[in-house]
């Protein structure tokens, strides 16, 4: 292999429709074209989205190439998304990158989709420096929230996992119940900045283990807000920052305490956080916090880094070669992908 690798990256798990190329560990482009269509219909239509990747695919791929300032017949390598998303979706970038692969006589590599968000990291600009292994990441996003043992770069253990609703869906259900439109949480984070995250109490759910639950929570929520509409029917609109304040202490409290529990089990202090709801402040200023009251070392990655993007695909892509552990025949997709 050349001293220098050149790695497409191409992620298409849920509406945006990504490509990135890496040299090695630095990212030279890393193209992004969203799907706005979504909004009118308050979450992610399946089949409009897989649409939308058809169209998208080529002229992202194409910016992606330009970018960077390479032709294709230099990519050593081609990463995609395998799984876990919308099957549709992912079928559009699958293919795409199997298909150009084989056209230029060079590896197609199936990527882990939460892999790709706790291995961003290592992109050179990511952060300061990148996690010492063994360490702790926390993953969430709008369908998955995970506490992860990383022992190297694709050695990874499920510590802990949502068992009904992810963060991110907690975020925007209860922002949808106040009306800020989709997605919620940007909206709820800029919000609960100007708020008093104590005005309002919910109760914490009670899940053993390392594991989450947030269906209760959006259920304890609805109620809340039911009730206070009901006897002040403009009680929304004089509290709102006030609401997503208390709801975002609540769910950021959640959250550590596991991530707490987590370093006191394992023994491990260094601490990663990786997925789109990874760019929430609250979350990231209370994991930074964890520096002084527990010792830990974190890591939060750059916001360009958290949302879906192709440039952590492409990493995992560089890895797996370097590592040698890439795999060109185990390469079909699937919604559910495991690790």
């Amino acid at each position: 292999m050349s001293e220098k690798v050149y790695i497409l990256g191409i992620e298409s798990s849920c509406d945006d429709t990504a490509a990135a190329v890496l040299c090695n560990n630095v990212v030279l482009s890393n193209v992004i074209a969203g799907q706005k269509i979504h909004e009118a219909y308050g979450g992610v239509v399946p089949e409009l989205a897989s649409r939308a990747h058809q169209q998208h695919i080529v002229p992202v791929v194409e910016a992606a190439l330009k970018q960077a300032g390479i032709k294709k017949s230099e990519l050593n390598a081609i990463a995609f998304t395998q799984g876990p998303g919308l099957l549709g979706s992912l079928l559009v970038g699958a293919s795409f990158a199997k298909g150009m692969a084989k056209g230029l006589g060079i590896p197609a590599l199936g990527i882990h989709h939460m892999q790709g968000h706790i291995l961003a990291h290592f992109i050179d600009d990511a952060n300061e420096q990148s996690p010492d292994f063994p360490f702790l990441a926390l993953t969430i996003s709008g369908g998955h929230t995970q506490i992860v043992q990383v022992d190297n770069y694709f050695e990874m253990t499920i510590l802990g996992e949502t068992i009904d609703d992810a963060i991110g869906e907690a975020f925007d259900k209860s922002g949808k119940l106040l009306h800020l439109g989709y997605p919620a949480g940007p909206e709820m984070d800029r919000r609960a900045k100007l708020g008093n995250p104590n005005a309002f109490q919910f109760t914490k759910p009670k899940v053993d283990g390392l594991n989450f639950s947030f269906s209760g929570l959006k259920t304890a929520i609805l109620h809340f807000i039911q009730k206070e509409t009901k006897v002040n029917p403009n009680f929304i609109d004089q509290n709102i920052n006030d609401i997503c304040a208390s709801i975002q202490n609540t769910i950021v409290e959640i959250v550590m305490d596991k991530l707490e529990i987590a370093t006191r089990e394992t023994g491990i202090k260094h601490i990663a956080i990786g997925g789109g709801v990874s760019a929430n402040s609250g979350i990231r200023e209370a994991i930074k916090s964890g520096e002084a009251r527990f010792g830990w070392t974190t890591y939060l990655p750059k916001f360009e880094y958290t949302t879906d993007n192709a440039a952590m695909i492409g990493i995992c892509g560089y890895l797996k070669l370097i590592t040698g552990t890439a795999d060109s025949d185990q390469l079909e997709v699937s919604a559910r992908l495991k690790f």
